[in-house]
């Protein structure tokens, strides 16, 4: 069984990333696609783009864009498929969700990676 992780998109690419997906709604400034070298590019379970404007700019803590970004993907069916390929992916080796944030803590691929573990979790059982 692999392992779950997160990483910069911006840092070196590493075989032990394993199935790469970038999880951004947008394209990271300055990141060609051959440098990326995805697997697979989910904007449908990255935060509306209403929802990180207001991360952003300031106008909602990270526990409140948490809040509201697990709410959007109860309600999204894309993250239902998302589950179903890293349980798929991960009987064959790691998973690497891929932000472009510089803030390396506190970022949608954070709670995502959150998440899917809980849900990966239930799913074993």
């Amino acid at each position: 069984m692999g392992e779950l992780q997160i990483k910069r998109i911006y840092e070196q690419e590493d075989p032990s990333d394993g199935y790469r997906i970038l999880v951004d709604r947008l394209w990271p400034r300055g990141m060609s696609k051959v440098r990326a070298d995805l697997a697979d590019w989910d904007k449908q379970v990255a935060p509306t783009s209403e929802l990180r404007r207001r991360f952003h700019d300031g106008e909602l803590s990270y526990e409140e864009f948490r809040d509201a970004y697990d709410k959007e993907l109860a309600d999204n069916p894309a993250y239902d498929e998302l589950v179903k390929l890293v349980a798929g992916r991960l009987s064959e080796g790691n998973v690497t969700l891929l932000f472009g944030s510089k803030d390396e803590t506190e970022n949608n691929a954070e709670v995502l990676l959150e998440l899917l573990r809980k849900s990966l979790g239930r799913q074993a059982d």
